[in-house]
C-alpha cells in the first residue's frame, strides 16, 4: 500500500509502509504518517493539514455525521484515536488520548496523554486539557512549543524518506533546532503585534 499512498499523496513528506488509508481522505503538504497509522473514511471525509504528523499507531475515523479535520502543524502522538472531530492548527494531542465525535480542539492547545474528550465538547484555543473526562486545567499559548514539535517531526519525516533514522542528533541538528525556535518566537511575536 505504501507506494500507492505515496502516489495518491505526493506532497506528503513521509508515509510509512505500514500506514493504511481508506476512503475520502486529503493529506496536506509536508504531512507524515508513521508506522501503524490507520485512516478510514467511509461516509464523511478526513482532512489532514499541512505539516501534520500522525505518529505510530494513530487511528483516525469519521463520525456518522461528522468529518475529521486536523489543522496545519498539529502533532497527533502515539496511539491517539481521533473520531469525527476537529483539531485546530498548532495543537499537540498527547499519547493515548481519545477525541470523540463533534469535539473541537482550539488552536495552539495541548491535550494531555490518555485524556478523553467527550462527544461535542468544545475546547477553546490556547488550552491545556487533561483527564477522563477531559477538562481545561490551564490556559497557555502553546504556539511556539507545538509548532516546534511539528517542525521536528517534519524534519524527521524528510530524513526517514532519505533512509536516515537518526536525524535528531549532532551539532547540525541542535543548531537548526535553535534557529527554528528563534524563527518561531519572532513569528509568534509578529502575529501577536498584528
Amino acid at each position: 500500500m505504501a507506494n500507492a499512498l505515496r502516489q495518491r499523496f505526493p506532497d506528503a513528506a513521509w508515509i510509512d509502509a505500514t500506514a493504511s488509508v481508506y476512503g475520502d481522505v486529503a493529506i496536506g503538504e509536508g504531512a507524515s504518517l508513521w508506522p501503524g497509522v490507520v485512516i478510514r473514511s467511509e461516509l464523511q471525509s478526513v482532512s489532514v493539514g499541512r505539516f501534520v504528523n500522525l505518529q505510530d499507531h494513530v487511528m483516525v475515523h469519521i463520525g456518522y455525521t461528522t468529518p475529521t479535520v486536523i489543522g496545519d502543524y498539529a502533532s497527533i502522538t502515539h496511539r491517539v484515536v481521533l473520531h469525527g472531530c476537529t483539531i485546530g492548527e498548532n495543537c499537540l494531542i498527547g499519547i493515548g488520548a481519545t477525541i470523540m465525535d463533534g469535539a473541537v480542539i482550539g488552536a495552539n492547545s495541548i491535550v494531555a496523554g490518555h485524556a478523553f474528550v467527550r462527544e461535542g465538547q468544545v475546547i477553546p484555543p490556547n488550552s491545556i486539557v487533561m483527564g477522563t473526562p477531559a477538562k481545561v486545567v490551564r490556559t497557555a499559548d502553546n504556539f511556539v512549543a507545538n509548532r516546534l514539535n511539528a517542525w521536528l517531526y517534519h524534519r524527521n519525516a524528510m530524513a526517514y524518506a532519505a533512509g536516515n533514522h537518526r536525524a535528531w542528533t549532532g551539532a547540525e541538528f541542535e543548531a537548526a533546532r535553535v534557529a527554528e525556535l528563534a524563527r518561531l518566537e519572532a513569528l509568534h511575536a509578529a502575529r501577536r503585534a498584528d
